[in-house]
């Protein structure tokens, strides 16, 4: 099983890609493949731009990519209750070449940040809409209060219940 991942934000130090990565690497006998939403910088979508630029080629590579794997994993940043800017403009560019920007796989949803809500509602947002963008969400999980129950420098939980909670979570795929 191939499983496309990446952290909804184009943050170097992202807490989501450690938690996408970390849930990732829980599917046994899996390909993980982390995507850098850095790699897939675009001037900001409107329907100008897109005139003016078509279909960029990093707009359908993003969208090859998400095609590529098996299943899709995404861990959600939160910015003023919302999506970050650098992922909301990547997927509205994908959803311009094929609205079914997901193309069907099997998603797990995921979030955190370093408060008590961890990052729940852009996590609502993205369970609640992905099934009109041909996402299969088998579950979704958050984290709060991300550096009190998980420790970076060993990569792993300190809250023995969260990481049974995602491992459950993940079981679904």
């Amino acid at each position: 099983m191939k499983i496309i991942a990446l952290a909804a934000t184009s943050s170097s130090k992202s807490i989501n890609k450690t938690l996408v990565s970390y849930a990732a690497n829980l599917v046994e006998n899996s390909e993980v493949e982390v995507l850098d939403l850095n790699d897939y910088e675009l001037p900001l979508f409107s329907e100008d731009k897109e005139a003016e630029l078509g279909q960029p080629e990093l707009a359908k590579a993003f969208f090859d990519k998400l095609g590529s794997g098996d299943v899709i994993m995404i861990s959600f940043a939160e910015h003023n209750g919302s999506y970050t800017a650098a992922y909301k403009n990547i997927f509205d560019w994908a959803s311009r070449i094929d609205q079914k920007v997901f193309q069907n796989k099997p998603m797990i949803l995921l979030s955190t940040s370093p408060g008590p809500g961890g990052a729940g509602s852009v996590l609502a947002a993205a369970t609640g809409s992905a099934p009109f963008f041909a996402g299969d969400v088998k579950g979704s999980f958050k984290v709060p209060s991300f550096y009190d129950n998980f420790d970076l420098q060993n990569n792993q939980f300190i809250n023995q219940e969260l990481h049974q909670e995602l491992s459950s979570v993940v079981a679904k795929l």
